[in-house]
């Protein structure tokens, strides 16, 4: 019997990424894939306790994450995405 494989992850979303200066502040100056980005910055949200009480899809930004997020004080998970993906470089 053939083992059984697993799911190869996309190769788009293996690629490394350049932030932009902006994000850099947030998650570091390294080109990373944009799993990694994400990873790093949630690792930055729950650090600073950014995730909103009432709403936990919800990320309040503090001054770093406002610039990213194009100036927004709140935006949603999905959102979140949205807005990062422009500060990225292929």
């Amino acid at each position: 019997m053939a083992a059984k494989k697993g799911r190869k992850p996309s190769a788009a979303f293996m690629k490394p990424m350049m932030p932009s200066a902006m994000l850099a502040e947030v998650i570091g100056s390294k080109a990373l894939p944009r799993t990694q980005v994400t990873k790093k910055l949630w690792d930055y949200i729950k650090k600073h306790k950014l995730q909103d009480s009432k709403n936990r899809r919800n990320i309040n930004a503090d001054e770093k994450l406002k610039k990213v997020f194009g100036g927004k004080k709140t935006v949603s998970m999905f959102e979140m995405t949205k807005l990062v993906s422009k500060h990225l470089k292929g």
